[in-house]
């Protein structure tokens, strides 16, 4: 047995073990009259590690104490004997060699195993030769080692077996925890996951092609943690139905037939082609160059699983057509007038072509005034209007080919009275232009002639007056009641006459008289 103060030779302790014991030992310091305490440092330690067992408040006063294994102390059970007053150790019948006793009572323990957890006891003894006892314990696990999984089915089949996997950890299974990983999220029960008690085992009932992993078991003990490898199952389904591809069904004489047949299966399935209900191939592609209409039929892909049994088919319909030849277009009348109608004939050697019409290269809008025929070949439009002129075509196609025919134009002829002003309206219009130029002519004058003061120059005018150019009809200003000056005015406009020879007598003019009130302020 070793004293604290001993040298120790390089590499009997452990550095990590050497450093903090040291600085545990270095922060203690001796107390007064509290109670003694042990604390086991670390109180979890891994195997082939060292745990410090640190003694606090350790009285001063203290003639020896000794350390055991277990409680109740025997002399079996004796680790190690120290003197305080002399510093003398003598190691008991529990001494293992890896035992280091301190001279403030803490007790190293190197290279535990997991024999050594338990409970350890200090016992004290005064300079009276009263004893007194103190008990501290630890607990020793193994590294985990790397766990593995196993299966109880090896080949499960979907949707009719149970697979349970079980997680083999290879240590002591005290005080290990196991959880369950499937495509790195946690595992936990459910509708067709069970764990049996302590989560070693874990359960899948009714298995999907969902559940081929990969799964991972994870070992958890207070001192290590440890990872299986990958684990994934290899789960028997299928056939689903089988698809063909590509998905066109229509062909032209002259092309490939190309068609590929796949279905989900394990194990993969294997392929059958029939043509019209006849073996043709046995391949996940068929191909067939250079075919004509007689390659027009059913294509059925049939696909089967030899461990399960099953089997699945998928029909495909192809159609091998001849492209569409180029249509011509046939009408009543190329100039027609507006409302009479008109019939375009669309004529084509193809049966079962789809017809469309088409207006200036553009899709025809069709209106209430247009009809069409039950197979889109003849349309009809009556009445017919000025906007319907233009460009026609008709177009013919089938899944494989379109063709147009040629354009014809529609001229239509319409009555430029047609669809303007009435008789009516139109005389109307002309009296309201007159009557507006004559009213506008005659405020013009009655502004002119309040501005002017009423004669001052009236050029051709012919006046007419009474006697005197005021002429009073009322009292005069010194009357009371004054009434303004009236003077009345006659007009005489002579009428426009058209340009005659100057060799002919002119014929006296037409005159049209006009009277005017003027009044003075």
């Amino acid at each position: 047995m070793e004293l604290a103060s001993a040298h120790l030779h390089k590499g009997q302790v452990p550095w990590v073990g050497l450093l903090l014991t040291a600085s545990l030992l270095a922060s203690w310091s001796p107390p007064t009259t509290a109670e003694v305490t042990i604390e086991a440092v670390p109180p979890q330690v891994a195997e082939d590690n060292n745990v410090l067992l640190l003694v606090h408040n350790l009285p001063l006063a203290l003639g020896a104490f000794a350390w055991y294994k277990g409680n109740p102390v025997s002399t079996n059970a004796e680790i190690v004997h120290f003197v305080t007053g002399t510093n003398k150790t003598t190691t008991g019948p529990a001494h293992s060699g890896r035992e280091t006793v301190y001279s403030n009572g803490s007790l190293l323990i190197q290279r535990v195993t997991v024999k050594d957890t338990g409970v350890y006891t200090i016992e004290m003894t005064d300079e009276n030769f009263r004893r007194t006892e103190a008990t501290v314990q630890f607990h020793v696990h193994q590294l985990l080692l790397k766990p593995n999984i196993t299966s109880n089915n090896s080949n499960p089949v979907e949707g009719d077996d149970s697979v349970s996997l079980t997680c083999d950890s290879y240590t002591d299974p005290d005080n290990i925890t196991y959880l369950w990983s499937r495509n790195g999220e946690s595992l936990s029960e459910g509708d067709r996951l069970k764990l049996s008690e302590g989560n070693r085992t874990l359960t899948l009932l009714n298995v999907t092609r969902n559940d081929t992993g990969p799964y991972v078991c994870e070992t958890r003990n207070p001192v290590s943690v440890n990872r299986s490898d990958p684990f994934s199952l290899n789960i028997i389904y299928g056939p689903d139905t089988p698809i063909i591809s590509p998905s066109d069904i229509y062909l032209h004489p002259g092309s490939n037939l190309n068609l590929s047949c796949h279905a989900a299966s394990n194990p993969p399935a294997q392929y059958f082609w029939l043509i019209n209900e006849k073996p043709h191939a046995s391949s996940q592609e068929l191909f067939i160059p250079n075919i004509t209409t007689n390659n027009s039929g059913t294509y059925t892909c049939l696909v089967n699983n030899s461990v399960t049994g099953l089997s699945r088919t998928t029909v495909k319909n192809i159609t091998v057509l001849e492209p569409v030849t180029q249509p011509s277009l046939q009408v009543t009348n190329t100039t027609v007038k507006e409302l009479d109608s008109v019939t375009l004939t669309c004529l084509s050697n193809d049966i079962g072509a789809n017809i469309q019409w088409l207006f200036n290269s553009q899709s025809l809008q069709l209106t209430e005034r247009m009809t069409l025929s039950q197979n889109n070949s003849i349309l009809r439009i009556d009445p017919i209007k000025r906007e319907d002129a233009g460009e026609y075509q008709c177009e013919i196609s089938n899944p494989v080919s379109v063709k147009r025919s040629n354009s014809i134009k529609l001229d239509i002829i319409f009555d430029p009275t047609q669809g303007g002003l009435s008789d009516g309206a139109i005389a109307g219009i002309v009296i309201g232009v007159v009557a507006g130029v004559a009213l506008i002519a005659g405020l013009a004058y009655f502004l002119y002639s309040r501005k002017s003061g009423g004669g001052s120059d009236q050029r051709d005018l012919t006046e007419h007056k009474p006697s005197t150019s005021n002429h009073n009809l009322a009292p005069s200003d010194n009357s009371p009641n004054k009434v303004d000056d009236v003077a009345y005015t006659v007009l005489n406009f002579n009428s426009q006459q058209p340009n005659r020879p100057t060799s002919a007598p002119s014929s006296p003019r037409a005159t049209e008289t006009v009277y005017s009130e003027v009044k003075k302020k």
